[in-house]
């Protein structure tokens, strides 16, 4: 196995997205730039097509390439890296708590802007860590988008001046602006004035209900997370975490109002129906995403807060949360915090013992990104950046403990780029070098892959999103998991049709596939009662969504579940940036990103229903 060059640890393809470049959403908003091209798939893959710039070779895995399906399409031609706006579907934990990234508006998940650490105040720092990692990423910013750089961590007086700088994080509080009598179900809590079922036809859906957006500055601010229960939808959006009646919209709880932006959230909640939320510590650009507040999804109740450290060890001088850390739910009780070159679980009761904490090991390995859920906790590493023997590692750790359980390194070149499902274990990794992408199941409890998928056409736009030191591991919208079966949408036009293909996790081959009716693009949702759930997307040119099934076995032919009225087709197509879900008969539909030079009042969530 050769070994791979001298590369950046992270947000290495290019400058860093504008976390407030989500357009506003309105009724008729005009069609966005086409989405980036994604590598075309690498390794393992079929050989047929005429060779082309970007051949095909065999895989890290040293696997044999997979024979073709009967449906094989040619790869697009390659743009950019694979990005993902913000996050939300997370195929390892199917259920209405799901959470896709949307397939519009490249921004950093949920609205994150780019992390940004300090300068060194020396060429090394303590305990002989490797200072390449930042300065490298540091090099590659200033020359790609010439991007002025803001110092992590709020260790120094000034930053205490504009940070929290105390450590208990600063009391939520009830809105002061809340809904009329709020908690006893009259209030509206952002409920709009429009009549979104006038002239409603039949065999349409209704719009059960919809909410307008909190205004906010010039600059946007990010709208991150949705979950749903049996009775309450919850919302995250700017400074506020809302919560709404699934049926009828009715204010279920007080809103609660946090001191600054939300920066981070848990995308799936705990067992016991609990999320963290963390918000920014001031407004500056020294402050910091290092303020955490546990909610209660059912009463709105506030739990535990606490404040994030920036690092184990004064001389760790490029960790830190900055402008965002990850927050997953992982074991029973565990929740892990991931920071720019660090890891710390949290007891996730109360927020304040620290479990265990994963840093730098061996010489030159750094935790870069995490995820997991009640079984496994995995992280992938940047190792030896800046040198000869550069490459990453993923790993899978007890989730209790901290306990290393498996490693596996990869090749030269390869990036792991998102992790579709953590059980069964299923990764995507990015070789931007040679413009390539790979997707494999491991074998459980192991290091060992499975198998390689081998379909080419398959959109994985959503496949990497980075930040500038940390990555978002957590699942992709449109890609779902049921036992040994992964189901993905391929490549077609913008908003036009494409296909949903059913990929065997124990050959890699496809197994079956299913076009869209209509000239408009399908995204699956999560499976349920036999069948794939699917979203398919509203037109630009008026044309209204609705939700679809289609059975995994039998025939493959779609059935319509939900018909989204056509009078709100341009409302519904007009989120760019969006987060959708299905649970119990209901459609939700929500923005994920808030425009701060939008015309009008933004919809922050629509409900649709019989």
């Amino acid at each position: 196995m050769t070994q791979p060059p001298s590369q950046p640890p992270s947000g290495g393809f290019g400058a860093p997205q504008d976390p407030q470049a989500a357009p506003g959403q309105g009724p008729t908003p005009p069609p966005p730039a086409a989405p980036p091209q994604t590598p075309q798939p690498g390794y393992g893959y079929p050989q047929e097509q005429q060779p082309g710039p970007y051949q095909q070779q065999p895989g890290p895995y040293g696997q044999a390439p997979q024979q073709p399906g009967p449906y094989q399409q040619q790869p697009g031609p390659y743009g950019q890296p694979p990005q993902q706006p913000g996050p939300y579907g997370y195929p390892q934990q199917q259920g209405p708590y799901a959470q896709q990234p949307g397939p519009y508006g490249q921004q950093p998940q949920y609205g994150y802007p780019p992390q940004q650490p300090p300068p060194p105040p020396g060429g090394k720092g303590g305990k002989g860590k490797v200072w390449a990692i930042a300065a490298g990423a540091v090099a590659l910013v200033l020359v790609a988008g010439g991007v002025v750089l803001a110092v992590t961590g709020g260790d120094d007086a000034k930053d205490k001046k504009d940070t929290a700088g105390k450590d208990k994080a600063p009391e939520a509080s009830a809105s002061a602006s809340a809904p009329v009598n709020p908690g006893d179900g009259q209030g509206d809590g952002r409920g709009g004035e429009e009549d979104l079922n006038a002239g409603r036809q039949d065999g349409e859906a209704k719009v059960l209900w919809y909410k307008t957006a909190p205004k906010v500055g010039s600059d946007g601010a990010g709208a991150p997370g949705m979950w749903i229960t049996d009775k309450v939808a919850v919302k995250a959006a700017y400074k506020e975490v809302l919560g709404y009646g699934v049926q009828d919209g009715k204010v279920s709880w007080p809103a609660i109002t946090l001191p600054q932006k939300i920066c981070s959230v848990t995308k799936n909640p705990s067992g016991a129906g609990k999320i963290v939320v963390a918000y920014m510590s001031g407004t500056s650009s020294r402050a910091n995403c290092n303020q955490v507040q546990e909610i209660d999804l059912a009463t709105g109740a506030k739990g535990w807060s606490a404040k994030i450290p920036e690092r184990e060890d004064k001389d760790d001088f490029f960790d830190g949360t900055g402008s965002s850390i990850s927050l997953t739910y992982v074991g029973g009780d565990t929740l892990m915090v991931g920071r720019s070159m660090s890891g710390l679980a949290l007891d996730a009761k109360t927020g304040k013992k620290k479990k265990f904490v994963v840093e730098q090991y061996g010489s030159d390995c750094f935790p870069k990104a995490f995820t997991g859920n009640k079984d496994k906790l995995l992280s992938v590493a940047s190792c030896g950046a800046g040198g000869d023997n550069a490459h990453e590692e993923l790993r899978q750790l007890d989730p209790e403990t901290g306990k290393v359980r498996w490693t596996k390194k990869f090749p030269k070149d390869w990036t792991v780029g998102n992790v579709y499902s953590v059980s069964p274990l299923v990764v995507y990794s990015t070789n931007q070098d040679d413009k390539k992408y790979n997707i494999a199941s491991f074998k459980e409890g192991s290091a060992s892959v499975r198998a390689e998928v081998g379909v080419d056409g398959l959109d994985t736009g959503c496949g990497a999103g980075f930040s500038f030191l940390t990555r978002d591991l957590n699942g992709c919208q449109g890609v779902t998991v049921d036992g040994s079966t992964l189901y993905m949408p391929t490549k077609g036009k913008t908003g036009g049709a494409n296909a949903i293909v059913a990929i065997s996790l124990t050959s890699g081959k496809e197994r079956w596939r299913v076009s869209s009716p209509e000239d408009q693009s399908l995204l699956p949702m999560k499976t349920e009662n036999g069948s794939v759930v699917a979203y398919m997307e509203a037109s630009y040119g008026g044309t209204a969504g609705r939700v679809v099934s289609v059975p995994v076995s039998g025939a493959h032919t779609p059935k319509t579940l939900l018909q989204n009225p056509a009078g709100t087709a341009g409302i519904e197509s007009g989120f760019y940036s969006k987060d959708v879900a299905w649970a119990d008969g209901r459609f939700y539909l929500s923005a994920t990103n808030l425009s701060g030079s939008a015309k009008g009042q933004q919809k922050l969530m629509l409900a649709y229903g019989e």
